[in-house]
């Protein structure tokens, strides 16, 4: 009787374990091939869903993806400088294109809540839960 319960117990744990590990990763954010525009990758089935219900006439309306020219050292004005495009959903990609082509040498900071979560288990059993969703943050240097 008890080999039973033990193997129940083992059983049981190890599916819950199984079931709350962190499969899913956080989305890819890079360039193109040809540095033309931004890809977001790597988005998971749930985000994507939520991407596909946005009004497919204005999906630049949602703020779906911010990217942000930054000063460089050199610079003398130090404020950021909004980037203005256009972005599509391809397949399971988010892709950003500029109206203006990115500059060579410059760095752009995207910012995106694409595939950002609210907590997790692991975020839940540390206590670190903050009160706001926080974007998902990349540096790209073009």
């Amino acid at each position: 009787m008890f080999k039973s319960v033990k193997y129940l117990l083992f059983s049981g744990v190890s599916i819950i374990l199984l079931s709350c590990g962190n499969t899913n990763s956080k989305p890819i954010i890079n360039f193109s091939e040809d540095s033309t525009s931004i890809v977001i990758k790597n988005i998971d089935e749930a985000s994507l869903f939520e991407l596909k219900k946005i009004d497919h006439t204005s999906p630049d309306k949602a703020n779906l993806i911010s990217v942000l020219l930054t000063p460089g050292d050199e610079d003398s004005l130090q404020d950021e400088k909004d980037i203005f495009g256009k972005t599509v959903l391809k397949g399971d990609s988010l892709i950003f294109t500029p109206l203006q082509p990115f500059l060579r040498g410059k760095t752009y900071l995207i910012e995106s809540y694409v595939g950002v979560n609210f907590a997790n288990g692991r975020k839940l059993f540390k206590g670190t839960i903050k009160h706001n969703l926080e974007p998902q943050q990349k540096i790209l240097i073009r």
